[in-house]
């Protein structure tokens, strides 16, 4: 079993590595496997809204110059996920919505029916909004939502005050673990013969006709 983890920060050993460090360490401690993808600072494009990767089926984006297809690759092959953001403006940053657009619409199959989790980290406040803005990924992906003790966010301006919020990094680790159990859990059912439930055909209902 293997978490994909995505660092939306520029920075990145920051404050929202150090969050998603202290997850995957639980998740080690667990028996499961996790790497973690940075976003950087390279160029990154946004959705245009082509719809060629629909036409073309092959669960990529058309535009193959930054990361994107990279965490596609790498999506196909994971059991979970992941997404990291610092929050600017009381929200996820540009550059995370930028990957997971183009993502999840080029490859929501890879997405479809895994355990996700959203993390944020911030100096003071913001977080909540962004943890919300994150999950819609998950809940129109069909993808379980997985929780800790607190809501999934760690509060510091540097890494090292990060590592001072004793509350912050236990509902890391306590993620961490959750995780890792709802993982194994899943892996339980599929050897027990549990099928997931049947997809309806998806029915767009327009509001102006």
């Amino acid at each position: 079993m293997k978490v994909l983890m995505i660092n939306g920060s520029p920075h990145e050993h920051g404050c929202t590595y150090t969050a998603l460090k202290t997850v995957a360490d639980a998740l080690a401690e667990c028996g499961v496997d996790s790497e973690i993808v940075q976003l950087g600072k390279e160029p990154l494009r946004d959705c245009v809204g082509c719809g060629a990767c629909k036409r073309s089926r092959e669960g990529r984006c058309v535009y193959d110059d930054d990361v994107v297809n990279q965490i596609l690759e790498k999506a196909d092959e994971a059991d979970g996920f992941v997404f990291g953001s610092p929050v600017y403006y009381a929200h996820p940053n540009g550059r995370l919505f930028s990957a997971l657009d183009r993502a999840f619409y080029a490859g929501g199959r890879y997405f479809r029916g895994k355990p996700g989790a959203a993390v944020a980290s911030a100096r003071r406040a913001g977080t909540t909004a962004t943890l919300d803005a994150i999950q819609k990924y998950f809940t129109i992906t069909e993808m379980p939502i997985v929780s800790s003790n607190y809501w999934n966010m760690v509060h510091g301006n540097t890494p090292e005050e990060v590592l001072q919020d004793a509350e912050g990094l236990q509902v890391m680790r306590t993620l961490g673990r959750n995780m890792a159990w709802l993982l194994q859990c899943i892996q339980a059912a599929k050897e027990a013969g549990v099928q997931p439930p049947v997809r309806e055909k998806k029915i767009q209902t327009n509001f102006i006709r």
